[in-house]
């Protein structure tokens, strides 16, 4: 192993990431980062909070790519399998590490340290003493009164209430037990000055107002979270790996997430769509040692091409990925979309990640025009780029005669009309109770063709609650989050090649079981294979990620406490399953706990980590990264 080279290499990839939040830097100002269309509705000010923290983060970025490249300014010889393999594998762990920083320094709130559960009286109440092991803690049933003080300042935000708004509140009748305690019935603030008195847990995630010389303290208001080291990299390497899951449960207010803060994290998705090390080829090209890390970073079956090929490749792929942000930004600015909002949803878009600038996702425009629009562009982001080329040159043929991209519209075809009949049937889709059937079946196409592509495509943006559809259009997209989209797209997951293979190779398998004498070649769109590693290798890949998935899931079953689903701790297996499948296949949302309108903020620290673990393996070739866990990879042969 050079690991002079290697630290060579990483250097170059460290500047770059540094060089990238230069771009996030404008949006601190309130002309720049607004979300209103109009330049006289704009309000706000300088973000100096998340400015200051890019900008350290870019001074650290230089520091390590310069410690690196001093590490490695005298390395010789060229860059071979085992190297490249190791720069791919540390740049993901490195991007992950650096793009936390601003995360972590800008002091972004992930959410409130209250959960509410639904249809109960029942709230948890995070344990702030530093432990990882079972983050909540299930408080006393609460009265009505006391609970729908907690549910007001849920709903107000990080802005709180002052004690007169508190005491405007339409309160729920007083209960006999209550009555009996108070000889008047209490005020809202004096019911919340009671509940804090009555336990400690309350008194430190109750913030009283402050004496007035702070303007972010003038009422009461639930504490916010500020991401702790765990979430900043969970969210970093969601980004980076276009996963899309997020810990973040207040996208919407400035001062829990900055506007510049949201702009890098949507950033993370362009670059990890593009993919660190195919910029890293287009831009610097790197001779030989360019096919060798192509490989490396690309997942998905490849075929063997020359140096001159694989650079040319890389031109084509971030050329097309550009041109297409491009073209979708200017498409959801002519929607309506600020600058702001266009971009970061081209972004996420186009590098089939799902971050929005909204806690809604792309539901809050509630606009089928710009829902169509981006499912037509996660179509194109989940199509080999390649196919998309040969196409632009005129060949459009290209794409109905490659049988991954037939079966790809084919499972999107057919998983949609599966799901609009079973949500027709159960009236999943049924906005009001005279509805006309028209109605319900348009709302079932928009809203089921959308969630489709998304979870095929491993995109994850939302404009329906999926998770309460009726089981079987769940139970569709659940097994979706395990094809992803073609071979040399922007998407993640296993990919729709490796699946087409593998049913092959289980036919052909069969035929062998009761005609062992007859050899047949395994023929993909009429071309028998000339890789006669082709099959040991789909094989131990769908045993690896069967037995990735199987040990995550157990893992995360034993170490999160039961209180994380508060008054449904049945839920935890199928919940826990779909966790683990929708990160390690890079999808984001998930079911039931991590469902559309959830979030990954409220698993332990140990879990988050093992999330972003899962990450990277689903965004890069899965050996790379598990052969760096392996000490013999680093030795020198």
């Amino acid at each position: 192993m050079n690991h002079r080279l290697v630290c060579r290499q990483l250097s170059i990839v460290a500047l770059l990431i540094g060089g990238i939040m230069l771009f996030s830097l404008p949006w601190a100002l309130p002309t720049w980062g607004s979300r209103v269309p109009s330049a006289e509705q704009i309000t706000g000010s300088f973000e100096a909070r998340g400015f200051w923290a890019l900008l350290a983060s870019l001074a650290v970025c230089l520091g390590v790519g310069g410690i690196l490249w001093r590490a490695g300014r005298d390395a010789v010889g060229s860059l071979y399998r085992k190297e490249a393999m190791a720069v791919v594998g540390l740049s993901w762990i490195l991007a992950t590490i650096l793009g936390a920083l601003p995360f972590k320094i800008s002091g972004t709130a992930r959410g409130p340290a209250v959960r509410l559960y639904e249809n109960s009286r029942i709230v948890a109440v995070a344990d702030l003493g530093g432990e990882v092991w079972g983050s909540w803690q299930l408080m006393p049933l609460l009265e009505h009164r006391p609970y729908h003080v907690i549910q007001a300042l849920m709903d107000a935000g990080n802005a709180g209430l002052s004690r007169s708004d508190l005491d405007e509140l339409s309160m729920p009748s007083i209960s006999a037990s209550e009555e009996a305690g108070h000889a008047a019935v209490p005020s809202a603030s004096e019911v919340l000055l009671n509940l804090i008195s009555s336990s400690p847990q309350w008194e430190r995630v109750v913030e009283l107002p402050g004496d007035g010389s702070d303007p972010n303290r003038l009422g009461y208001r639930l504490r916010n979270l500020r991401m702790s080291w765990a979430d900043a990299l969970f969210e970093s390497q969601s980004g980076f790996s276009t996963t899309g899951a997020t810990v973040i449960s207040d996208l919407e207010d400035p001062s829990l997430v900055p506007h510049c803060i949201l702009f890098w994290r949507s950033s993370t998705h362009f670059l990890g769509g593009l993919g660190i090390i195919v910029l890293f080829v287009v831009l610097l090209g790197q001779g030989s040692a360019g096919k060798a890390l192509m490989r490396a970073e690309m997942p998905g079956p490849t075929q063997e091409s020359g140096q001159t090929r694989m650079q040319h490749a890389a031109w084509i792929f971030a050329g097309l990925y550009v041109a297409l942000n491009l073209i979708l930004t200017f498409i959801l600015k002519a929607c309506g979309l600020t600058w702001f909002d266009a971009l970061c949803h081209a972004f996420g878009t186009m590098a089939t990640g799902g971050f929005s600038t909204y806690n809604s996702s792309l539901g809050h425009f509630d606009n089928a025009v710009i829902e169509y629009t981006v499912i037509a562009f996660m179509i194109l982001a989940g199509t080999n780029f390649t196919l998309l080329y040969i196409a632009l040159m005129g060949r459009p043929g290209a794409l109905i005669g490659d049988v991954e991209w037939r079966t790809y519209m084919c499972l999107i075809l057919g998983v949609t009309a599966a799901v609009m009949v079973a949500g027709l049937a159960r009236g999943d889709f049924t906005e009001t109770a005279d509805e006309l059937f028209w109605d319900r079946f348009f709302n079932g196409l928009r809203y089921g063709l959308f969630q489709v592509v998304a979870v095929i495509t491993t995109t994850g943006y939302g404009t329906h609650d999926f998770d309460g559809w009726n089981q079987f259009g769940r139970a569709a997209l659940f097994l979706l989050m395990f094809v992803g989209g073609c071979a040399g797209s922007t998407g993640g997951g296993m990919k729709v090649i490796r699946h087409i293979l593998f049913v092959k190779i289980l036919g052909l398998e069969v035929e062998r079981a009761f005609r062992p004498s007859v050899v047949r070649p395994l023929r993909i769109g009429g071309d028998g294979s000339e890789d006669p590693d082709l099959r040991r290798n789909i094989l131990v890949y769908f045993a690896i990620i069967f037995a990735i998935f199987a040990a995550s899931w157990l893992v995360i079953v034993a170490i999160e406490a039961d209180s994380t689903w508060g008054t449904s701790p049945e839920n935890k297996l199928i919940d826990s399953a779909s966790a683990v499948a929708a990160t390690l296949n890079n999808i984001g949302p998930g079911l039931g706990t991590v469902g559309s309108t959830q979030n990954y903020g409220h698993f332990s620290e140990l879990s988050k980590l093992l999330f972003t673990y899962l990450m990277m393996l689903g965004r890069v070739e899965v050996f790379v990264i598990l052969c760096l866990f392996v000490p013999k990879f680093w030795r020198s042969t």
